[in-house]
């Protein structure tokens, strides 16, 4: 297999994604090509005297910038996202892995892939680490605004990921709000949690947000901003409870003593709530695969983003999607099987 890799996206320029590109290629077997622009990544395949047949390179002359508007980007033919969604389309390659601007991955696998059946809004699905097991969030961002059907297809796609690539067989799904009982939250909340009782899903109702790191649920669905939220929220405790740790442990020689003690079990901690260990989130909906990596990936997150990918690919992911989203839309009323490429 193949995967396309928008080297010229992310915060950090070229580099950690072509180091990632050659850490995937030894460790995972995976070819990798690299699109950007040709001359630049040249010269960093010889300074890093990479020799290996696995990667290669698609020249795109063009940047798209983190800050770009994403419909305005679309414009950008000849940029490294346009021609990396464009291997994908015509089956040169089988699976894009980008750390650039999120809004442009989303128009352009939008635009030239098209979506699967019902899918009008796709989601980005991530982890958050539990006391037990991480737990996929869905959507973390791609949409502020959902009515309940994309909910009820967020916690579909979100169950299909956590079955078929976390191997979590009959996924617990649960639905974020503000409390437990199913007269709680908005009215879009509130039908949501009615269709998906509907449906087969091993659903267990609604969740509160301290319920999200418990480890009773596997799949927790919401809207993109308050997923987003969420996320970003969990994101800087877990940085503030290590930034705390380190000051009390330097106040007294005991505390450093203690702290030796207990350094090997706070290295796991630290590395469960590493993102570079999950490599990137997945765009679910779209009619391909799409890993979306943090902006701010360094080699070891682009190496485990393109795992990720060839992952989704290896397993059928989007052929599992396509199935569930019509089984169970049925179950919901829709009948209209739109949007898939043949």
């Amino acid at each position: 297999m193949r995967i396309a890799l928008e080297a010229m996206g992310g915060d950090h320029g070229p580099r950690p994604a072509v180091e990632g590109a050659v850490l995937a290629a030894e460790r995972y077997n995976i070819e990798v090509a690299l699109v950007g622009r040709r001359r630049h990544l040249e010269r960093l395949l010889t300074a890093l005297k990479v020799d290996d047949p696995r990667i290669s390179i698609v020249d795109a002359p063009d940047v798209i910038g983190m800050n770009e508007s994403p419909r305005k980007t679309l414009a950008k033919r000849q940029s490294s996202l346009a021609v990396a969604t464009d291997l994908v389309k015509r089956g040169e390659a089988d699976a894009l892995v980008s750390a650039g601007n999120t809004g442009a991955v989303l128009a352009h696998t939008l635009l030239s892939w098209r979506t699967l059946p019902h899918i009008k809004k796709p989601a980005i699905a991530t982890y958050l680490p539990t006391a037990h097991k991480d737990v996929i969030v869905i959507d973390a961002g791609a949409n502020v605004d959902c009515k309940p059907h994309q909910l009820v297809h967020f916690a579909i796609m979100g169950s299909v990921y956590a079955q078929y690539v976390l191997k979590r067989e009959a996924p617990r799904v649960g639905l974020l709000s503000n409390g437990e009982e199913e007269t709680k939250g908005n009215e879009v909340v509130i039908e949501t949690n009615q269709l998906l009782r509907q449906t087969d899903l091993n659903f267990l109702g609604n969740v509160e947000g301290n319920d999200v790191f418990s480890g009773d649920v596997d799949v927790v669905a919401c809207d993109g901003f308050t997923g987003n939220v969420l996320l970003k929220a969990a994101e800087g405790i877990a940085s503030l409870m290590f930034k705390m740790m380190k000051k009390e442990v330097s106040r007294s020689i005991l505390a450093m003593i203690g702290a030796a003690a207990i350094l090997p079990a706070a290295r796991r901690i630290k590395k469960r709530c590493d993102y570079d260990e999950y490599g990137g989130a997945p765009l679910l909906g779209v009619n391909g695969v799409a890993i979306i990596a943090h902006g701010r990936s360094n080699k070891k997150a682009f190496m485990n983003a393109l795992r990720v990918a060839a992952d989704c690919y290896n397993l059928n992911l989007v052929r599992h999607l396509h199935e569930e989203l019509i089984r169970i839309g049925k179950q919901i009323g829709e009948t209209a099987d739109t949007g898939a490429k043949e």
